[in-house]
C-alpha cells in the first residue's frame, strides 16, 4: 500500500470510528426517542410519553440469565417509586414473541414492556450486552448506563433513581 493509500485509509477508519462514537448513546446525551409496539398487544407506544419522568430503559432477552435476576427487583422498585415519578421501560429483543411473553408472565411484571425485534433501537442506543439498562432524567437525558445485572446492583441503582426524582 502507498503512503498516500495508506493515509486515506487511516483517514477513513478515523472518520467510520468518529461517526459510530457519535452515533453512540452516552451518559450526557439525550436519550434517542422511538415508537415500539408493547409485547403484549402490540400497542405502538412513543418513549416521549415518559417525559417528565425518570426511566429506567432496560434492553434485555428471554435467554438472559442476569434478566432472570433484575426483573423481580425492577419490578419491586417500580412499585415502590412509581408514584414518585418513576417508570420502568423494558425493551425486548428477543426474535421469537412466544419466549419473550412466557418470560414475562413468568415474572408479571406491572412496568412498560416493548418489542424490539430487530434490534434496531437496541443497535441506535450500543446495547453490546445483556441487558444493558439506562437511567435517564426527567429532561430526558441519560445520567447512567449500566451493563449486566447482579442482585446487589439495585441498591445502587435505586440510589441513582432516587437522587434524581428529588431533583
Amino acid at each position: 500500500m502507498t503512503a498516500k493509500k495508506s493515509s486515506l485509509f487511516t483517514l477513513t477508519l478515523f472518520a467510520c470510528a468518529f461517526c459510530c462514537a457519535v452515533n453512540a448513546t452516552e451518559v450526557g446525551q439525550a436519550a434517542p426517542q422511538f415508537t415500539l409496539p408493547t409485547l403484549q398487544l402490540n400497542k405502538p407506544t412513543e418513549f416521549k410519553q415518559f417525559a417528565g419522568k425518570v426511566v429506567y430503559l432496560d434492553f434485555w432477552a428471554s435467554w438472559c440469565a442476569p434478566c432472570r435476576t433484575s426483573f423481580p427487583l425492577l419490578n419491586a422498585l417500580y412499585a415502590k417509586l412509581k408514584g414518585q415519578g418513576f417508570e420502568v421501560v423494558a425493551v425486548n429483543l428477543d426474535e421469537d414473541k412466544a419466549k419473550a411473553e412466557a418470560f414475562a408472565k413468568d415474572f408479571q411484571v406491572d412496568f412498560t414492556v416493548l418489542r424490539d425485534e430487530k434490534g434496531e433501537w437496541a443497535d441506535k442506543y450500543v446495547v453490546e450486552s445483556m441487558p444493558t439498562s439506562f437511567i435517564i432524567d426527567k429532561q430526558g437525558v441519560v445520567q447512567h448506563i449500566h451493563h449486566g445485572f447482579t442482585h446487589d446492583d439495585i441498591n445502587g441503582l435505586e440510589a441513582k433513581i432516587t437522587a434524581l426524582l428529588a431533583k
